[in-house]
């Protein structure tokens, strides 16, 4: 049985990604961080340590004393102790190491032993098929453990209705435990879970080896207190959930933890659901769910809708309430942790989801999502890791997100970043809390290290609190329509560190906070740039100091750099090319040339904002957005040079 100890260390380390070493979302490897003493713990998630035991894990058998059962059609022999036949049924009533050949049409191989007996069931070359119950029943034992030959090709199926008593215990599972199951080995095993689940138990779930296939009606795998699993490869194909834990009545159960192995996953609802805390510490991990990507969340009446985002629900909901059935990528109640692994979701609701928190702290992870790409209704962290979404509705979404380090490239339908209270508090279509721009300081995104390039058709980053950039690289090609804004924000921006250039429309275009330390230029354009069109800022000596040729077209874009200084006269640069190859758009060093000069300017103040032909605009920083645009002529914060 694993064993859970919640680490009570310090739960988090920052990181930051210096910018020498920037890395677009082309990167295949996850990209070097160092500790960052100024980020604070984001989420209050700490890994579980699960602990494999040695029963979990052994996978021999002594022949002399094991006890011989060959299954012969609509017969069983039994050469040994400890199991009776009755039938086409085969109980075995004491501990010890049971092997298993031969085909048993229609019958059932039931343990009953004591509570803390270990019973051993080797499966070496089994077809076994039980018309109207479980095939393995595992009635009781304090572990049952199918252990799959070496070179041993096995298939359990059970029928489409059982006959049995009433009660909550009834078993449900083509192979079924009351109480611990582990299986190991390195031989096969096909699962027909035809009545409703494939294998599911009680209490712990263990799988240390194998290559396992499942097929069933209800949930692929179901472990009620928990599923821990290090080895072994895994394909399910579900009607319901592919990994499901299920325990509500114990913060210390209803946990999932995948520490190696492969997954192939395929399921009309969700691809992997602990009803407490998710965590991947390695493996590799392949889930569609509801059909994938392209088959985008329904209606309350289980009408597809023509866009993405819009939650799924039950035909008896209403629409935009998620109701009981959903078709997640990863989902838990209390948290999710990602510590490694390489992960890729497709999925046509939320690719990851957490009713509580969600820490990414390392792996890879690939993502196309009908809904959002990860969701975090309270609070959502990324310390390290590479994120590529390539589809989503929004990207990340939570009420606090904090991005210490990593790789974040991602492309949202709506909002890139979205910092918003409640379940899904932001939508399109009547999803909760639509065009809701209550701000709440409980509320923020804070940018520490890491780097993000995001491409939104809504707000690039949208805080319905504060926003904060204290480090790493953020690229945004953002909104193309006045009706949302590269940077969107209702309470305070402080920019203190980082490499900035978003760009987007200008309706609403904003521009960081007066409180920032590090200074920023933002340039609102009289008429809209097409799309790859450079924009950069040289130094007075000619030195490019930043470039950038958004993705889309462009009205407006905010530049931040530590390289920005006070008193010193910049010029800005439409067009040409430089002689570097871009990250994401964004260049780094090389040299800038063919473009057209439009205008100097001398910053004299945190906060520039300019048009296109150096005079000043006004308003922008706070608020609901930036309504001024090109035309609005205030008294200028800097100092203008034509």
């Amino acid at each position: 049985m694993p064993k859970k100890y919640p680490k009570s260390a310090a739960l988090l380390t920052a990181a930051l990604i210096a910018i020498s070493g920037l890395t677009g979302c082309s990167s295949s490897s996850t990209a070097s961080t160092a500790a960052n003493s100024n980020a604070a713990a984001a989420t209050g998630l700490a890994a579980i340590t699960v602990q494999y035991s040695s029963e979990d894990l052994d996978i021999s058998w002594d022949p002399g004393s094991a006890t011989a059962i060959t299954l012969q059609g609509n017969s069983i022999s039994v050469a040994g102790a400890g199991a009776a036949v009755k039938g086409s049924t085969l109980t075995i009533t004491a501990g010890g190491a049971y092997v298993l050949s031969g085909a048993l049409a229609d019958g059932q191989i039931v343990v009953d032993a004591g509570k803390d007996d270990v019973v051993r069931l080797v499966l070496n070359g089994v077809s076994l098929n039980c018309t109207n119950g479980p095939a393995i029943y595992a009635k009781q034992a304090k572990k049952t453990i199918v252990i799959l030959a070496q070179d041993s090709g096995n298939t359990v199926s059970d029928g489409t209705a059982y006959t049995l008593a009433g009660g909550k215990d009834d078993p449900d599972a083509a192979i079924f435990s009351q109480d611990n199951l582990t299986i190991n080995g390195t031989g096969s095993l096909t699962v027909n879970g035809r009545y409703n689940h494939g294998i599911a138990t009680k209490d712990d779930l263990v799988i240390t080896g194998g290559n396992i296939t499942v097929t069933a009606a209800g949930d692929g795998l179901r472990g009620r207190d928990s599923i821990a699993v290090n080895g072994g490869a895994i394909t399910i194909e579900a009607g319901g959930d592919g990994l499901q834990a299920n325990n509500d009545e114990a913060a210390d159960k209803g946990w999932i933890s995948l520490d190696g192995g492969v997954f192939n996953i395929t399921a009309g609802e969700d691809g992997i659901q602990a009803e407490t805390q998710l965590q991947v510490t390695e493996g590799k991990v392949t889930l569609t769910t509801g059909g994938g990507s392209v088959n985008a969340s329904t209606s309350g009446s289980g009408d597809p809708r023509p866009e993405w985002g819009q939650r799924q629900t039950t035909a008896a909901g209403t629409a935009g309430v998620e109701g009981t059935s959903s078709a997640k990528g990863l989902k838990a109640g209390a948290g999710i942790l990602i510590s490694g692994g390489l992960i890729h979701i497709d999925s046509s609701d939320d690719a990851i989801h957490s009713n509580g928190e969600i820490l990414i702290k390392g792996g890879v992870l690939t993502i196309s999502s009908g809904d959002d790409g990860i969701h975090a209704d309270s609070a959502l962290a990324v310390d390290g890791g590479e994120i590529l979404i390539s589809q989503s509705y929004e990207g990340l979404e939570s009420a606090a997100i904090t991005i210490n380090g990593g790789t974040i490239c991602l492309t949202a339908k709506d909002d890139g970043f979205n910092a918003a209270g409640g379940n899904d508090g932001s939508s399109q279509g009547g999803r909760p809390g639509e065009n809701s721009f209550k701000s709440d300081s409980a509320y923020f995104i804070r940018i520490t290290g890491g780097y993000i390039s995001i491409n939104a058709g809504g707000d690039g980053i949208d805080s319905n609190g504060a926003l904060y950039f204290n480090g790493g690289a953020v690229l945004v090609s953002g909104p193309t329509s006045n009706n949302n804004g590269p940077l969107d924000y209702n309470g305070s921006c402080e920019v203190t560190g980082g490499t900035l250039a978003i760009a987007g429309s200008s309706g609403m275009a904003q521009s960081p906070g007066t409180s920032s330390s590090q200074n920023s230029i933002t340039v609102i354009y009289r008429a809209t740039q097409a799309a790859g069109t450079l924009a950069a800022l040289t130094d007075e000596s000619g030195k490019t100091v930043l470039a950038f040729a958004p993705a889309k077209a462009y009205q407006s874009i905010v530049f931040s750099s530590p390289l920005l200084e006070q008193g010193k006269t910049y010029t800005l640069i439409s067009g040409g090319s430089c002689s570097v190859q871009p990250a994401d758009g964004l260049y780094t060093g090389g040299v800038c040339s063919g473009g057209a000069e439009l205008t100097d300017v001398t910053i004299s103040g945190t906060v520039t904002r300019i048009a296109d032909d150096g005079s000043a605009v006004t308003g922008g920083t706070g608020g609901m957005g930036g309504m001024g645009g090109p035309g609005g002529r205030g008294t200028p914060e800097n100092k203008v040079v034509r």
